[in-house]
């Protein structure tokens, strides 16, 4: 037989089994609205990608003939109950459609991982994606947990006392935190994660949620590291790592500048000790005065997140307290002034990310507060959850991603796009 010119739905049955049909073709979901993936919109399953069971969620497909969409609701086998299913991929990919279901009653709130489409061709699994860094830093085929567990073990050995390296040890061995992993096997980026409060509510934190919502995917840290603790980390990688970049503003933490002169004396202290590698924050721009003593303390670059360029979208995700959209866009202009990098982990979440308008706002801010690079970082989030929460009504349809990233590039040429933090010396 020659290839399958589409995909076939999945779904999972009540054991949790994962299984084709034929009779459907595979379906994203464009914030509710369903489509065909075209040809160039698929990639093969990325290695170290997982696939989850969405429970009370029946599948969408697409009907072979007429090309509309069609509920999946039962085992097209043996009529029994079946779930939807989507995958979570891979670092350095990012999502073109999320997965296509309808929600049923009385449906938990998924836990806070990204959910992209996914279907079956040609014997693999394939996704509604496109990789969006080269950067093999969290490739699953690099990392030898044997090696891992060899050089952690160490490592948590030599310094007993340095609460940030046992910390960061429970990362690696227990959460299999690629930074953490990264640091422990001496290159790349290492985090150095110092706040255990913020001054935001993030609806998707993936560190502290209120009671009776979806659980946290990490403890998040709960002391303020001193600044030896903080340089026992940093001087030793900055100098000996390849491609080194040290990152405040960690997953397992809160809002790093809201410890800021534990982070300036930390800063400058490692300055006068190397000038090698990039010394990097990744934060949600609240607070730009600190920023800029950071910066003239010798912090090289800065990751922005941001789920939106509208300042009321900004502000619902967020739930910002004590700061506004306007801080995150004059911190942006804070670095620049002092010629530092910007990056901006702008959250994707398709059918909002390319709604016209997020577009039009975003090449606003690109045009007036100019960033160096976008890390395109797939949201953390139940999708339905964050469409409500941000009060997503959009007066046209969707550019589409590949689309609105070819946009960007036209009209921004000079702006990069990326995953992860670069390396900058």
């Amino acid at each position: 037989m020659g290839k399958s010119t589409r995909p076939s739905l999945v779904f999972a049955n009540r054991q949790g089994e994962i299984l084709d049909y034929e009779g459907l073709e595979m379906a994203g979901s464009s914030a509710g609205n369903f489509f065909s993936p075209a040809p160039e919109e698929l990639v093969p399953l990325p290695e170290g990608s997982e696939l989850f069971v969405l429970p009370n969620r029946l599948p969408v497909g697409i009907e072979p003939e007429s090309g509309e969409a069609a509920l999946l609701a039962e085992n097209p086998y043996d009529g029994s109950p079946i779930s939807a299913v989507a995958a979570f991929m891979a670092p350095a990919h990012t999502a073109i459609y999320t997965a296509a279901y309808e929600t049923q009653e009385k449906a938990p709130l998924l836990p806070l991982f990204a959910y992209t489409a996914v279907g079956w061709q040609d014997g693999r699994f394939v996704v509604a994606a496109f990789r969006s860094d080269n950067d093999i830093r969290q490739d699953p085929k690099g990392f030898d947990q044997r090696l891992i567990n060899k050089k952690t073990a160490a490592k948590l050995k030599k310094y007993p006392h340095n609460r940030l390296i046992q910390h960061l040890g429970k990362c690696c061995l227990t959460y299999a935190c690629p930074a953490a992993r990264n640091y422990f096997l001496g290159r790349w980026e290492a985090p150095l994660p110092t706040s255990p409060c913020c001054n935001a509510g993030c609806i998707g934190c993936i560190s502290q949620q209120p009671s009776g919502c979806c659980p946290s995917t990490q403890d998040r840290i709960h002391f303020v590291p001193s600044t030896t603790e903080l340089l026992e980390i940093a001087v030793p990688h900055l100098e000996k790592a390849a491609k080194a970049v040290v990152s405040f503003g960690q997953g397992c933490e809160g809002e790093p500048l809201l410890q800021a002169p534990t982070l300036e004396s930390s800063i400058r202290q490692m300055r006068a000790q190397t000038s090698k590698g990039t010394i990097n924050l990744n934060t949600n721009a609240s607070l730009p005065a600190a920023v800029d003593r950071l910066a003239q303390a010798g912090l090289d670059s800065i990751r922005v997140s941001m789920n939106s360029a509208r300042a009321e979208m900004h502000h619902r995700y967020y739930r910002p307290s004590g700061f506004s959209f306007a801080d995150v866009r004059q911190t942006i202009e804070v670095m620049k002034k002092h010629g530092r990098h910007v990056s901006l982990n702008y959250f994707i979440i398709p059918g909002f990310t390319d709604d016209p308008d997020e577009h039009a706002a975003l090449c606003e801010l690109i045009t007036s507060c100019p960033p160096d690079l976008i890390q395109l970082r797939n949201l953390n989030m139940d999708p339905e959850h964050y469409l409500k929460a941000v009060g997503h009504a959009p007066n046209k349809p969707a550019l589409g991603m590949l689309r609105w990233l070819k946009l960007l590039k036209e009209e921004f040429p000079q702006l990069k796009f990326g995953y992860f933090n670069p390396a900058l010396r």
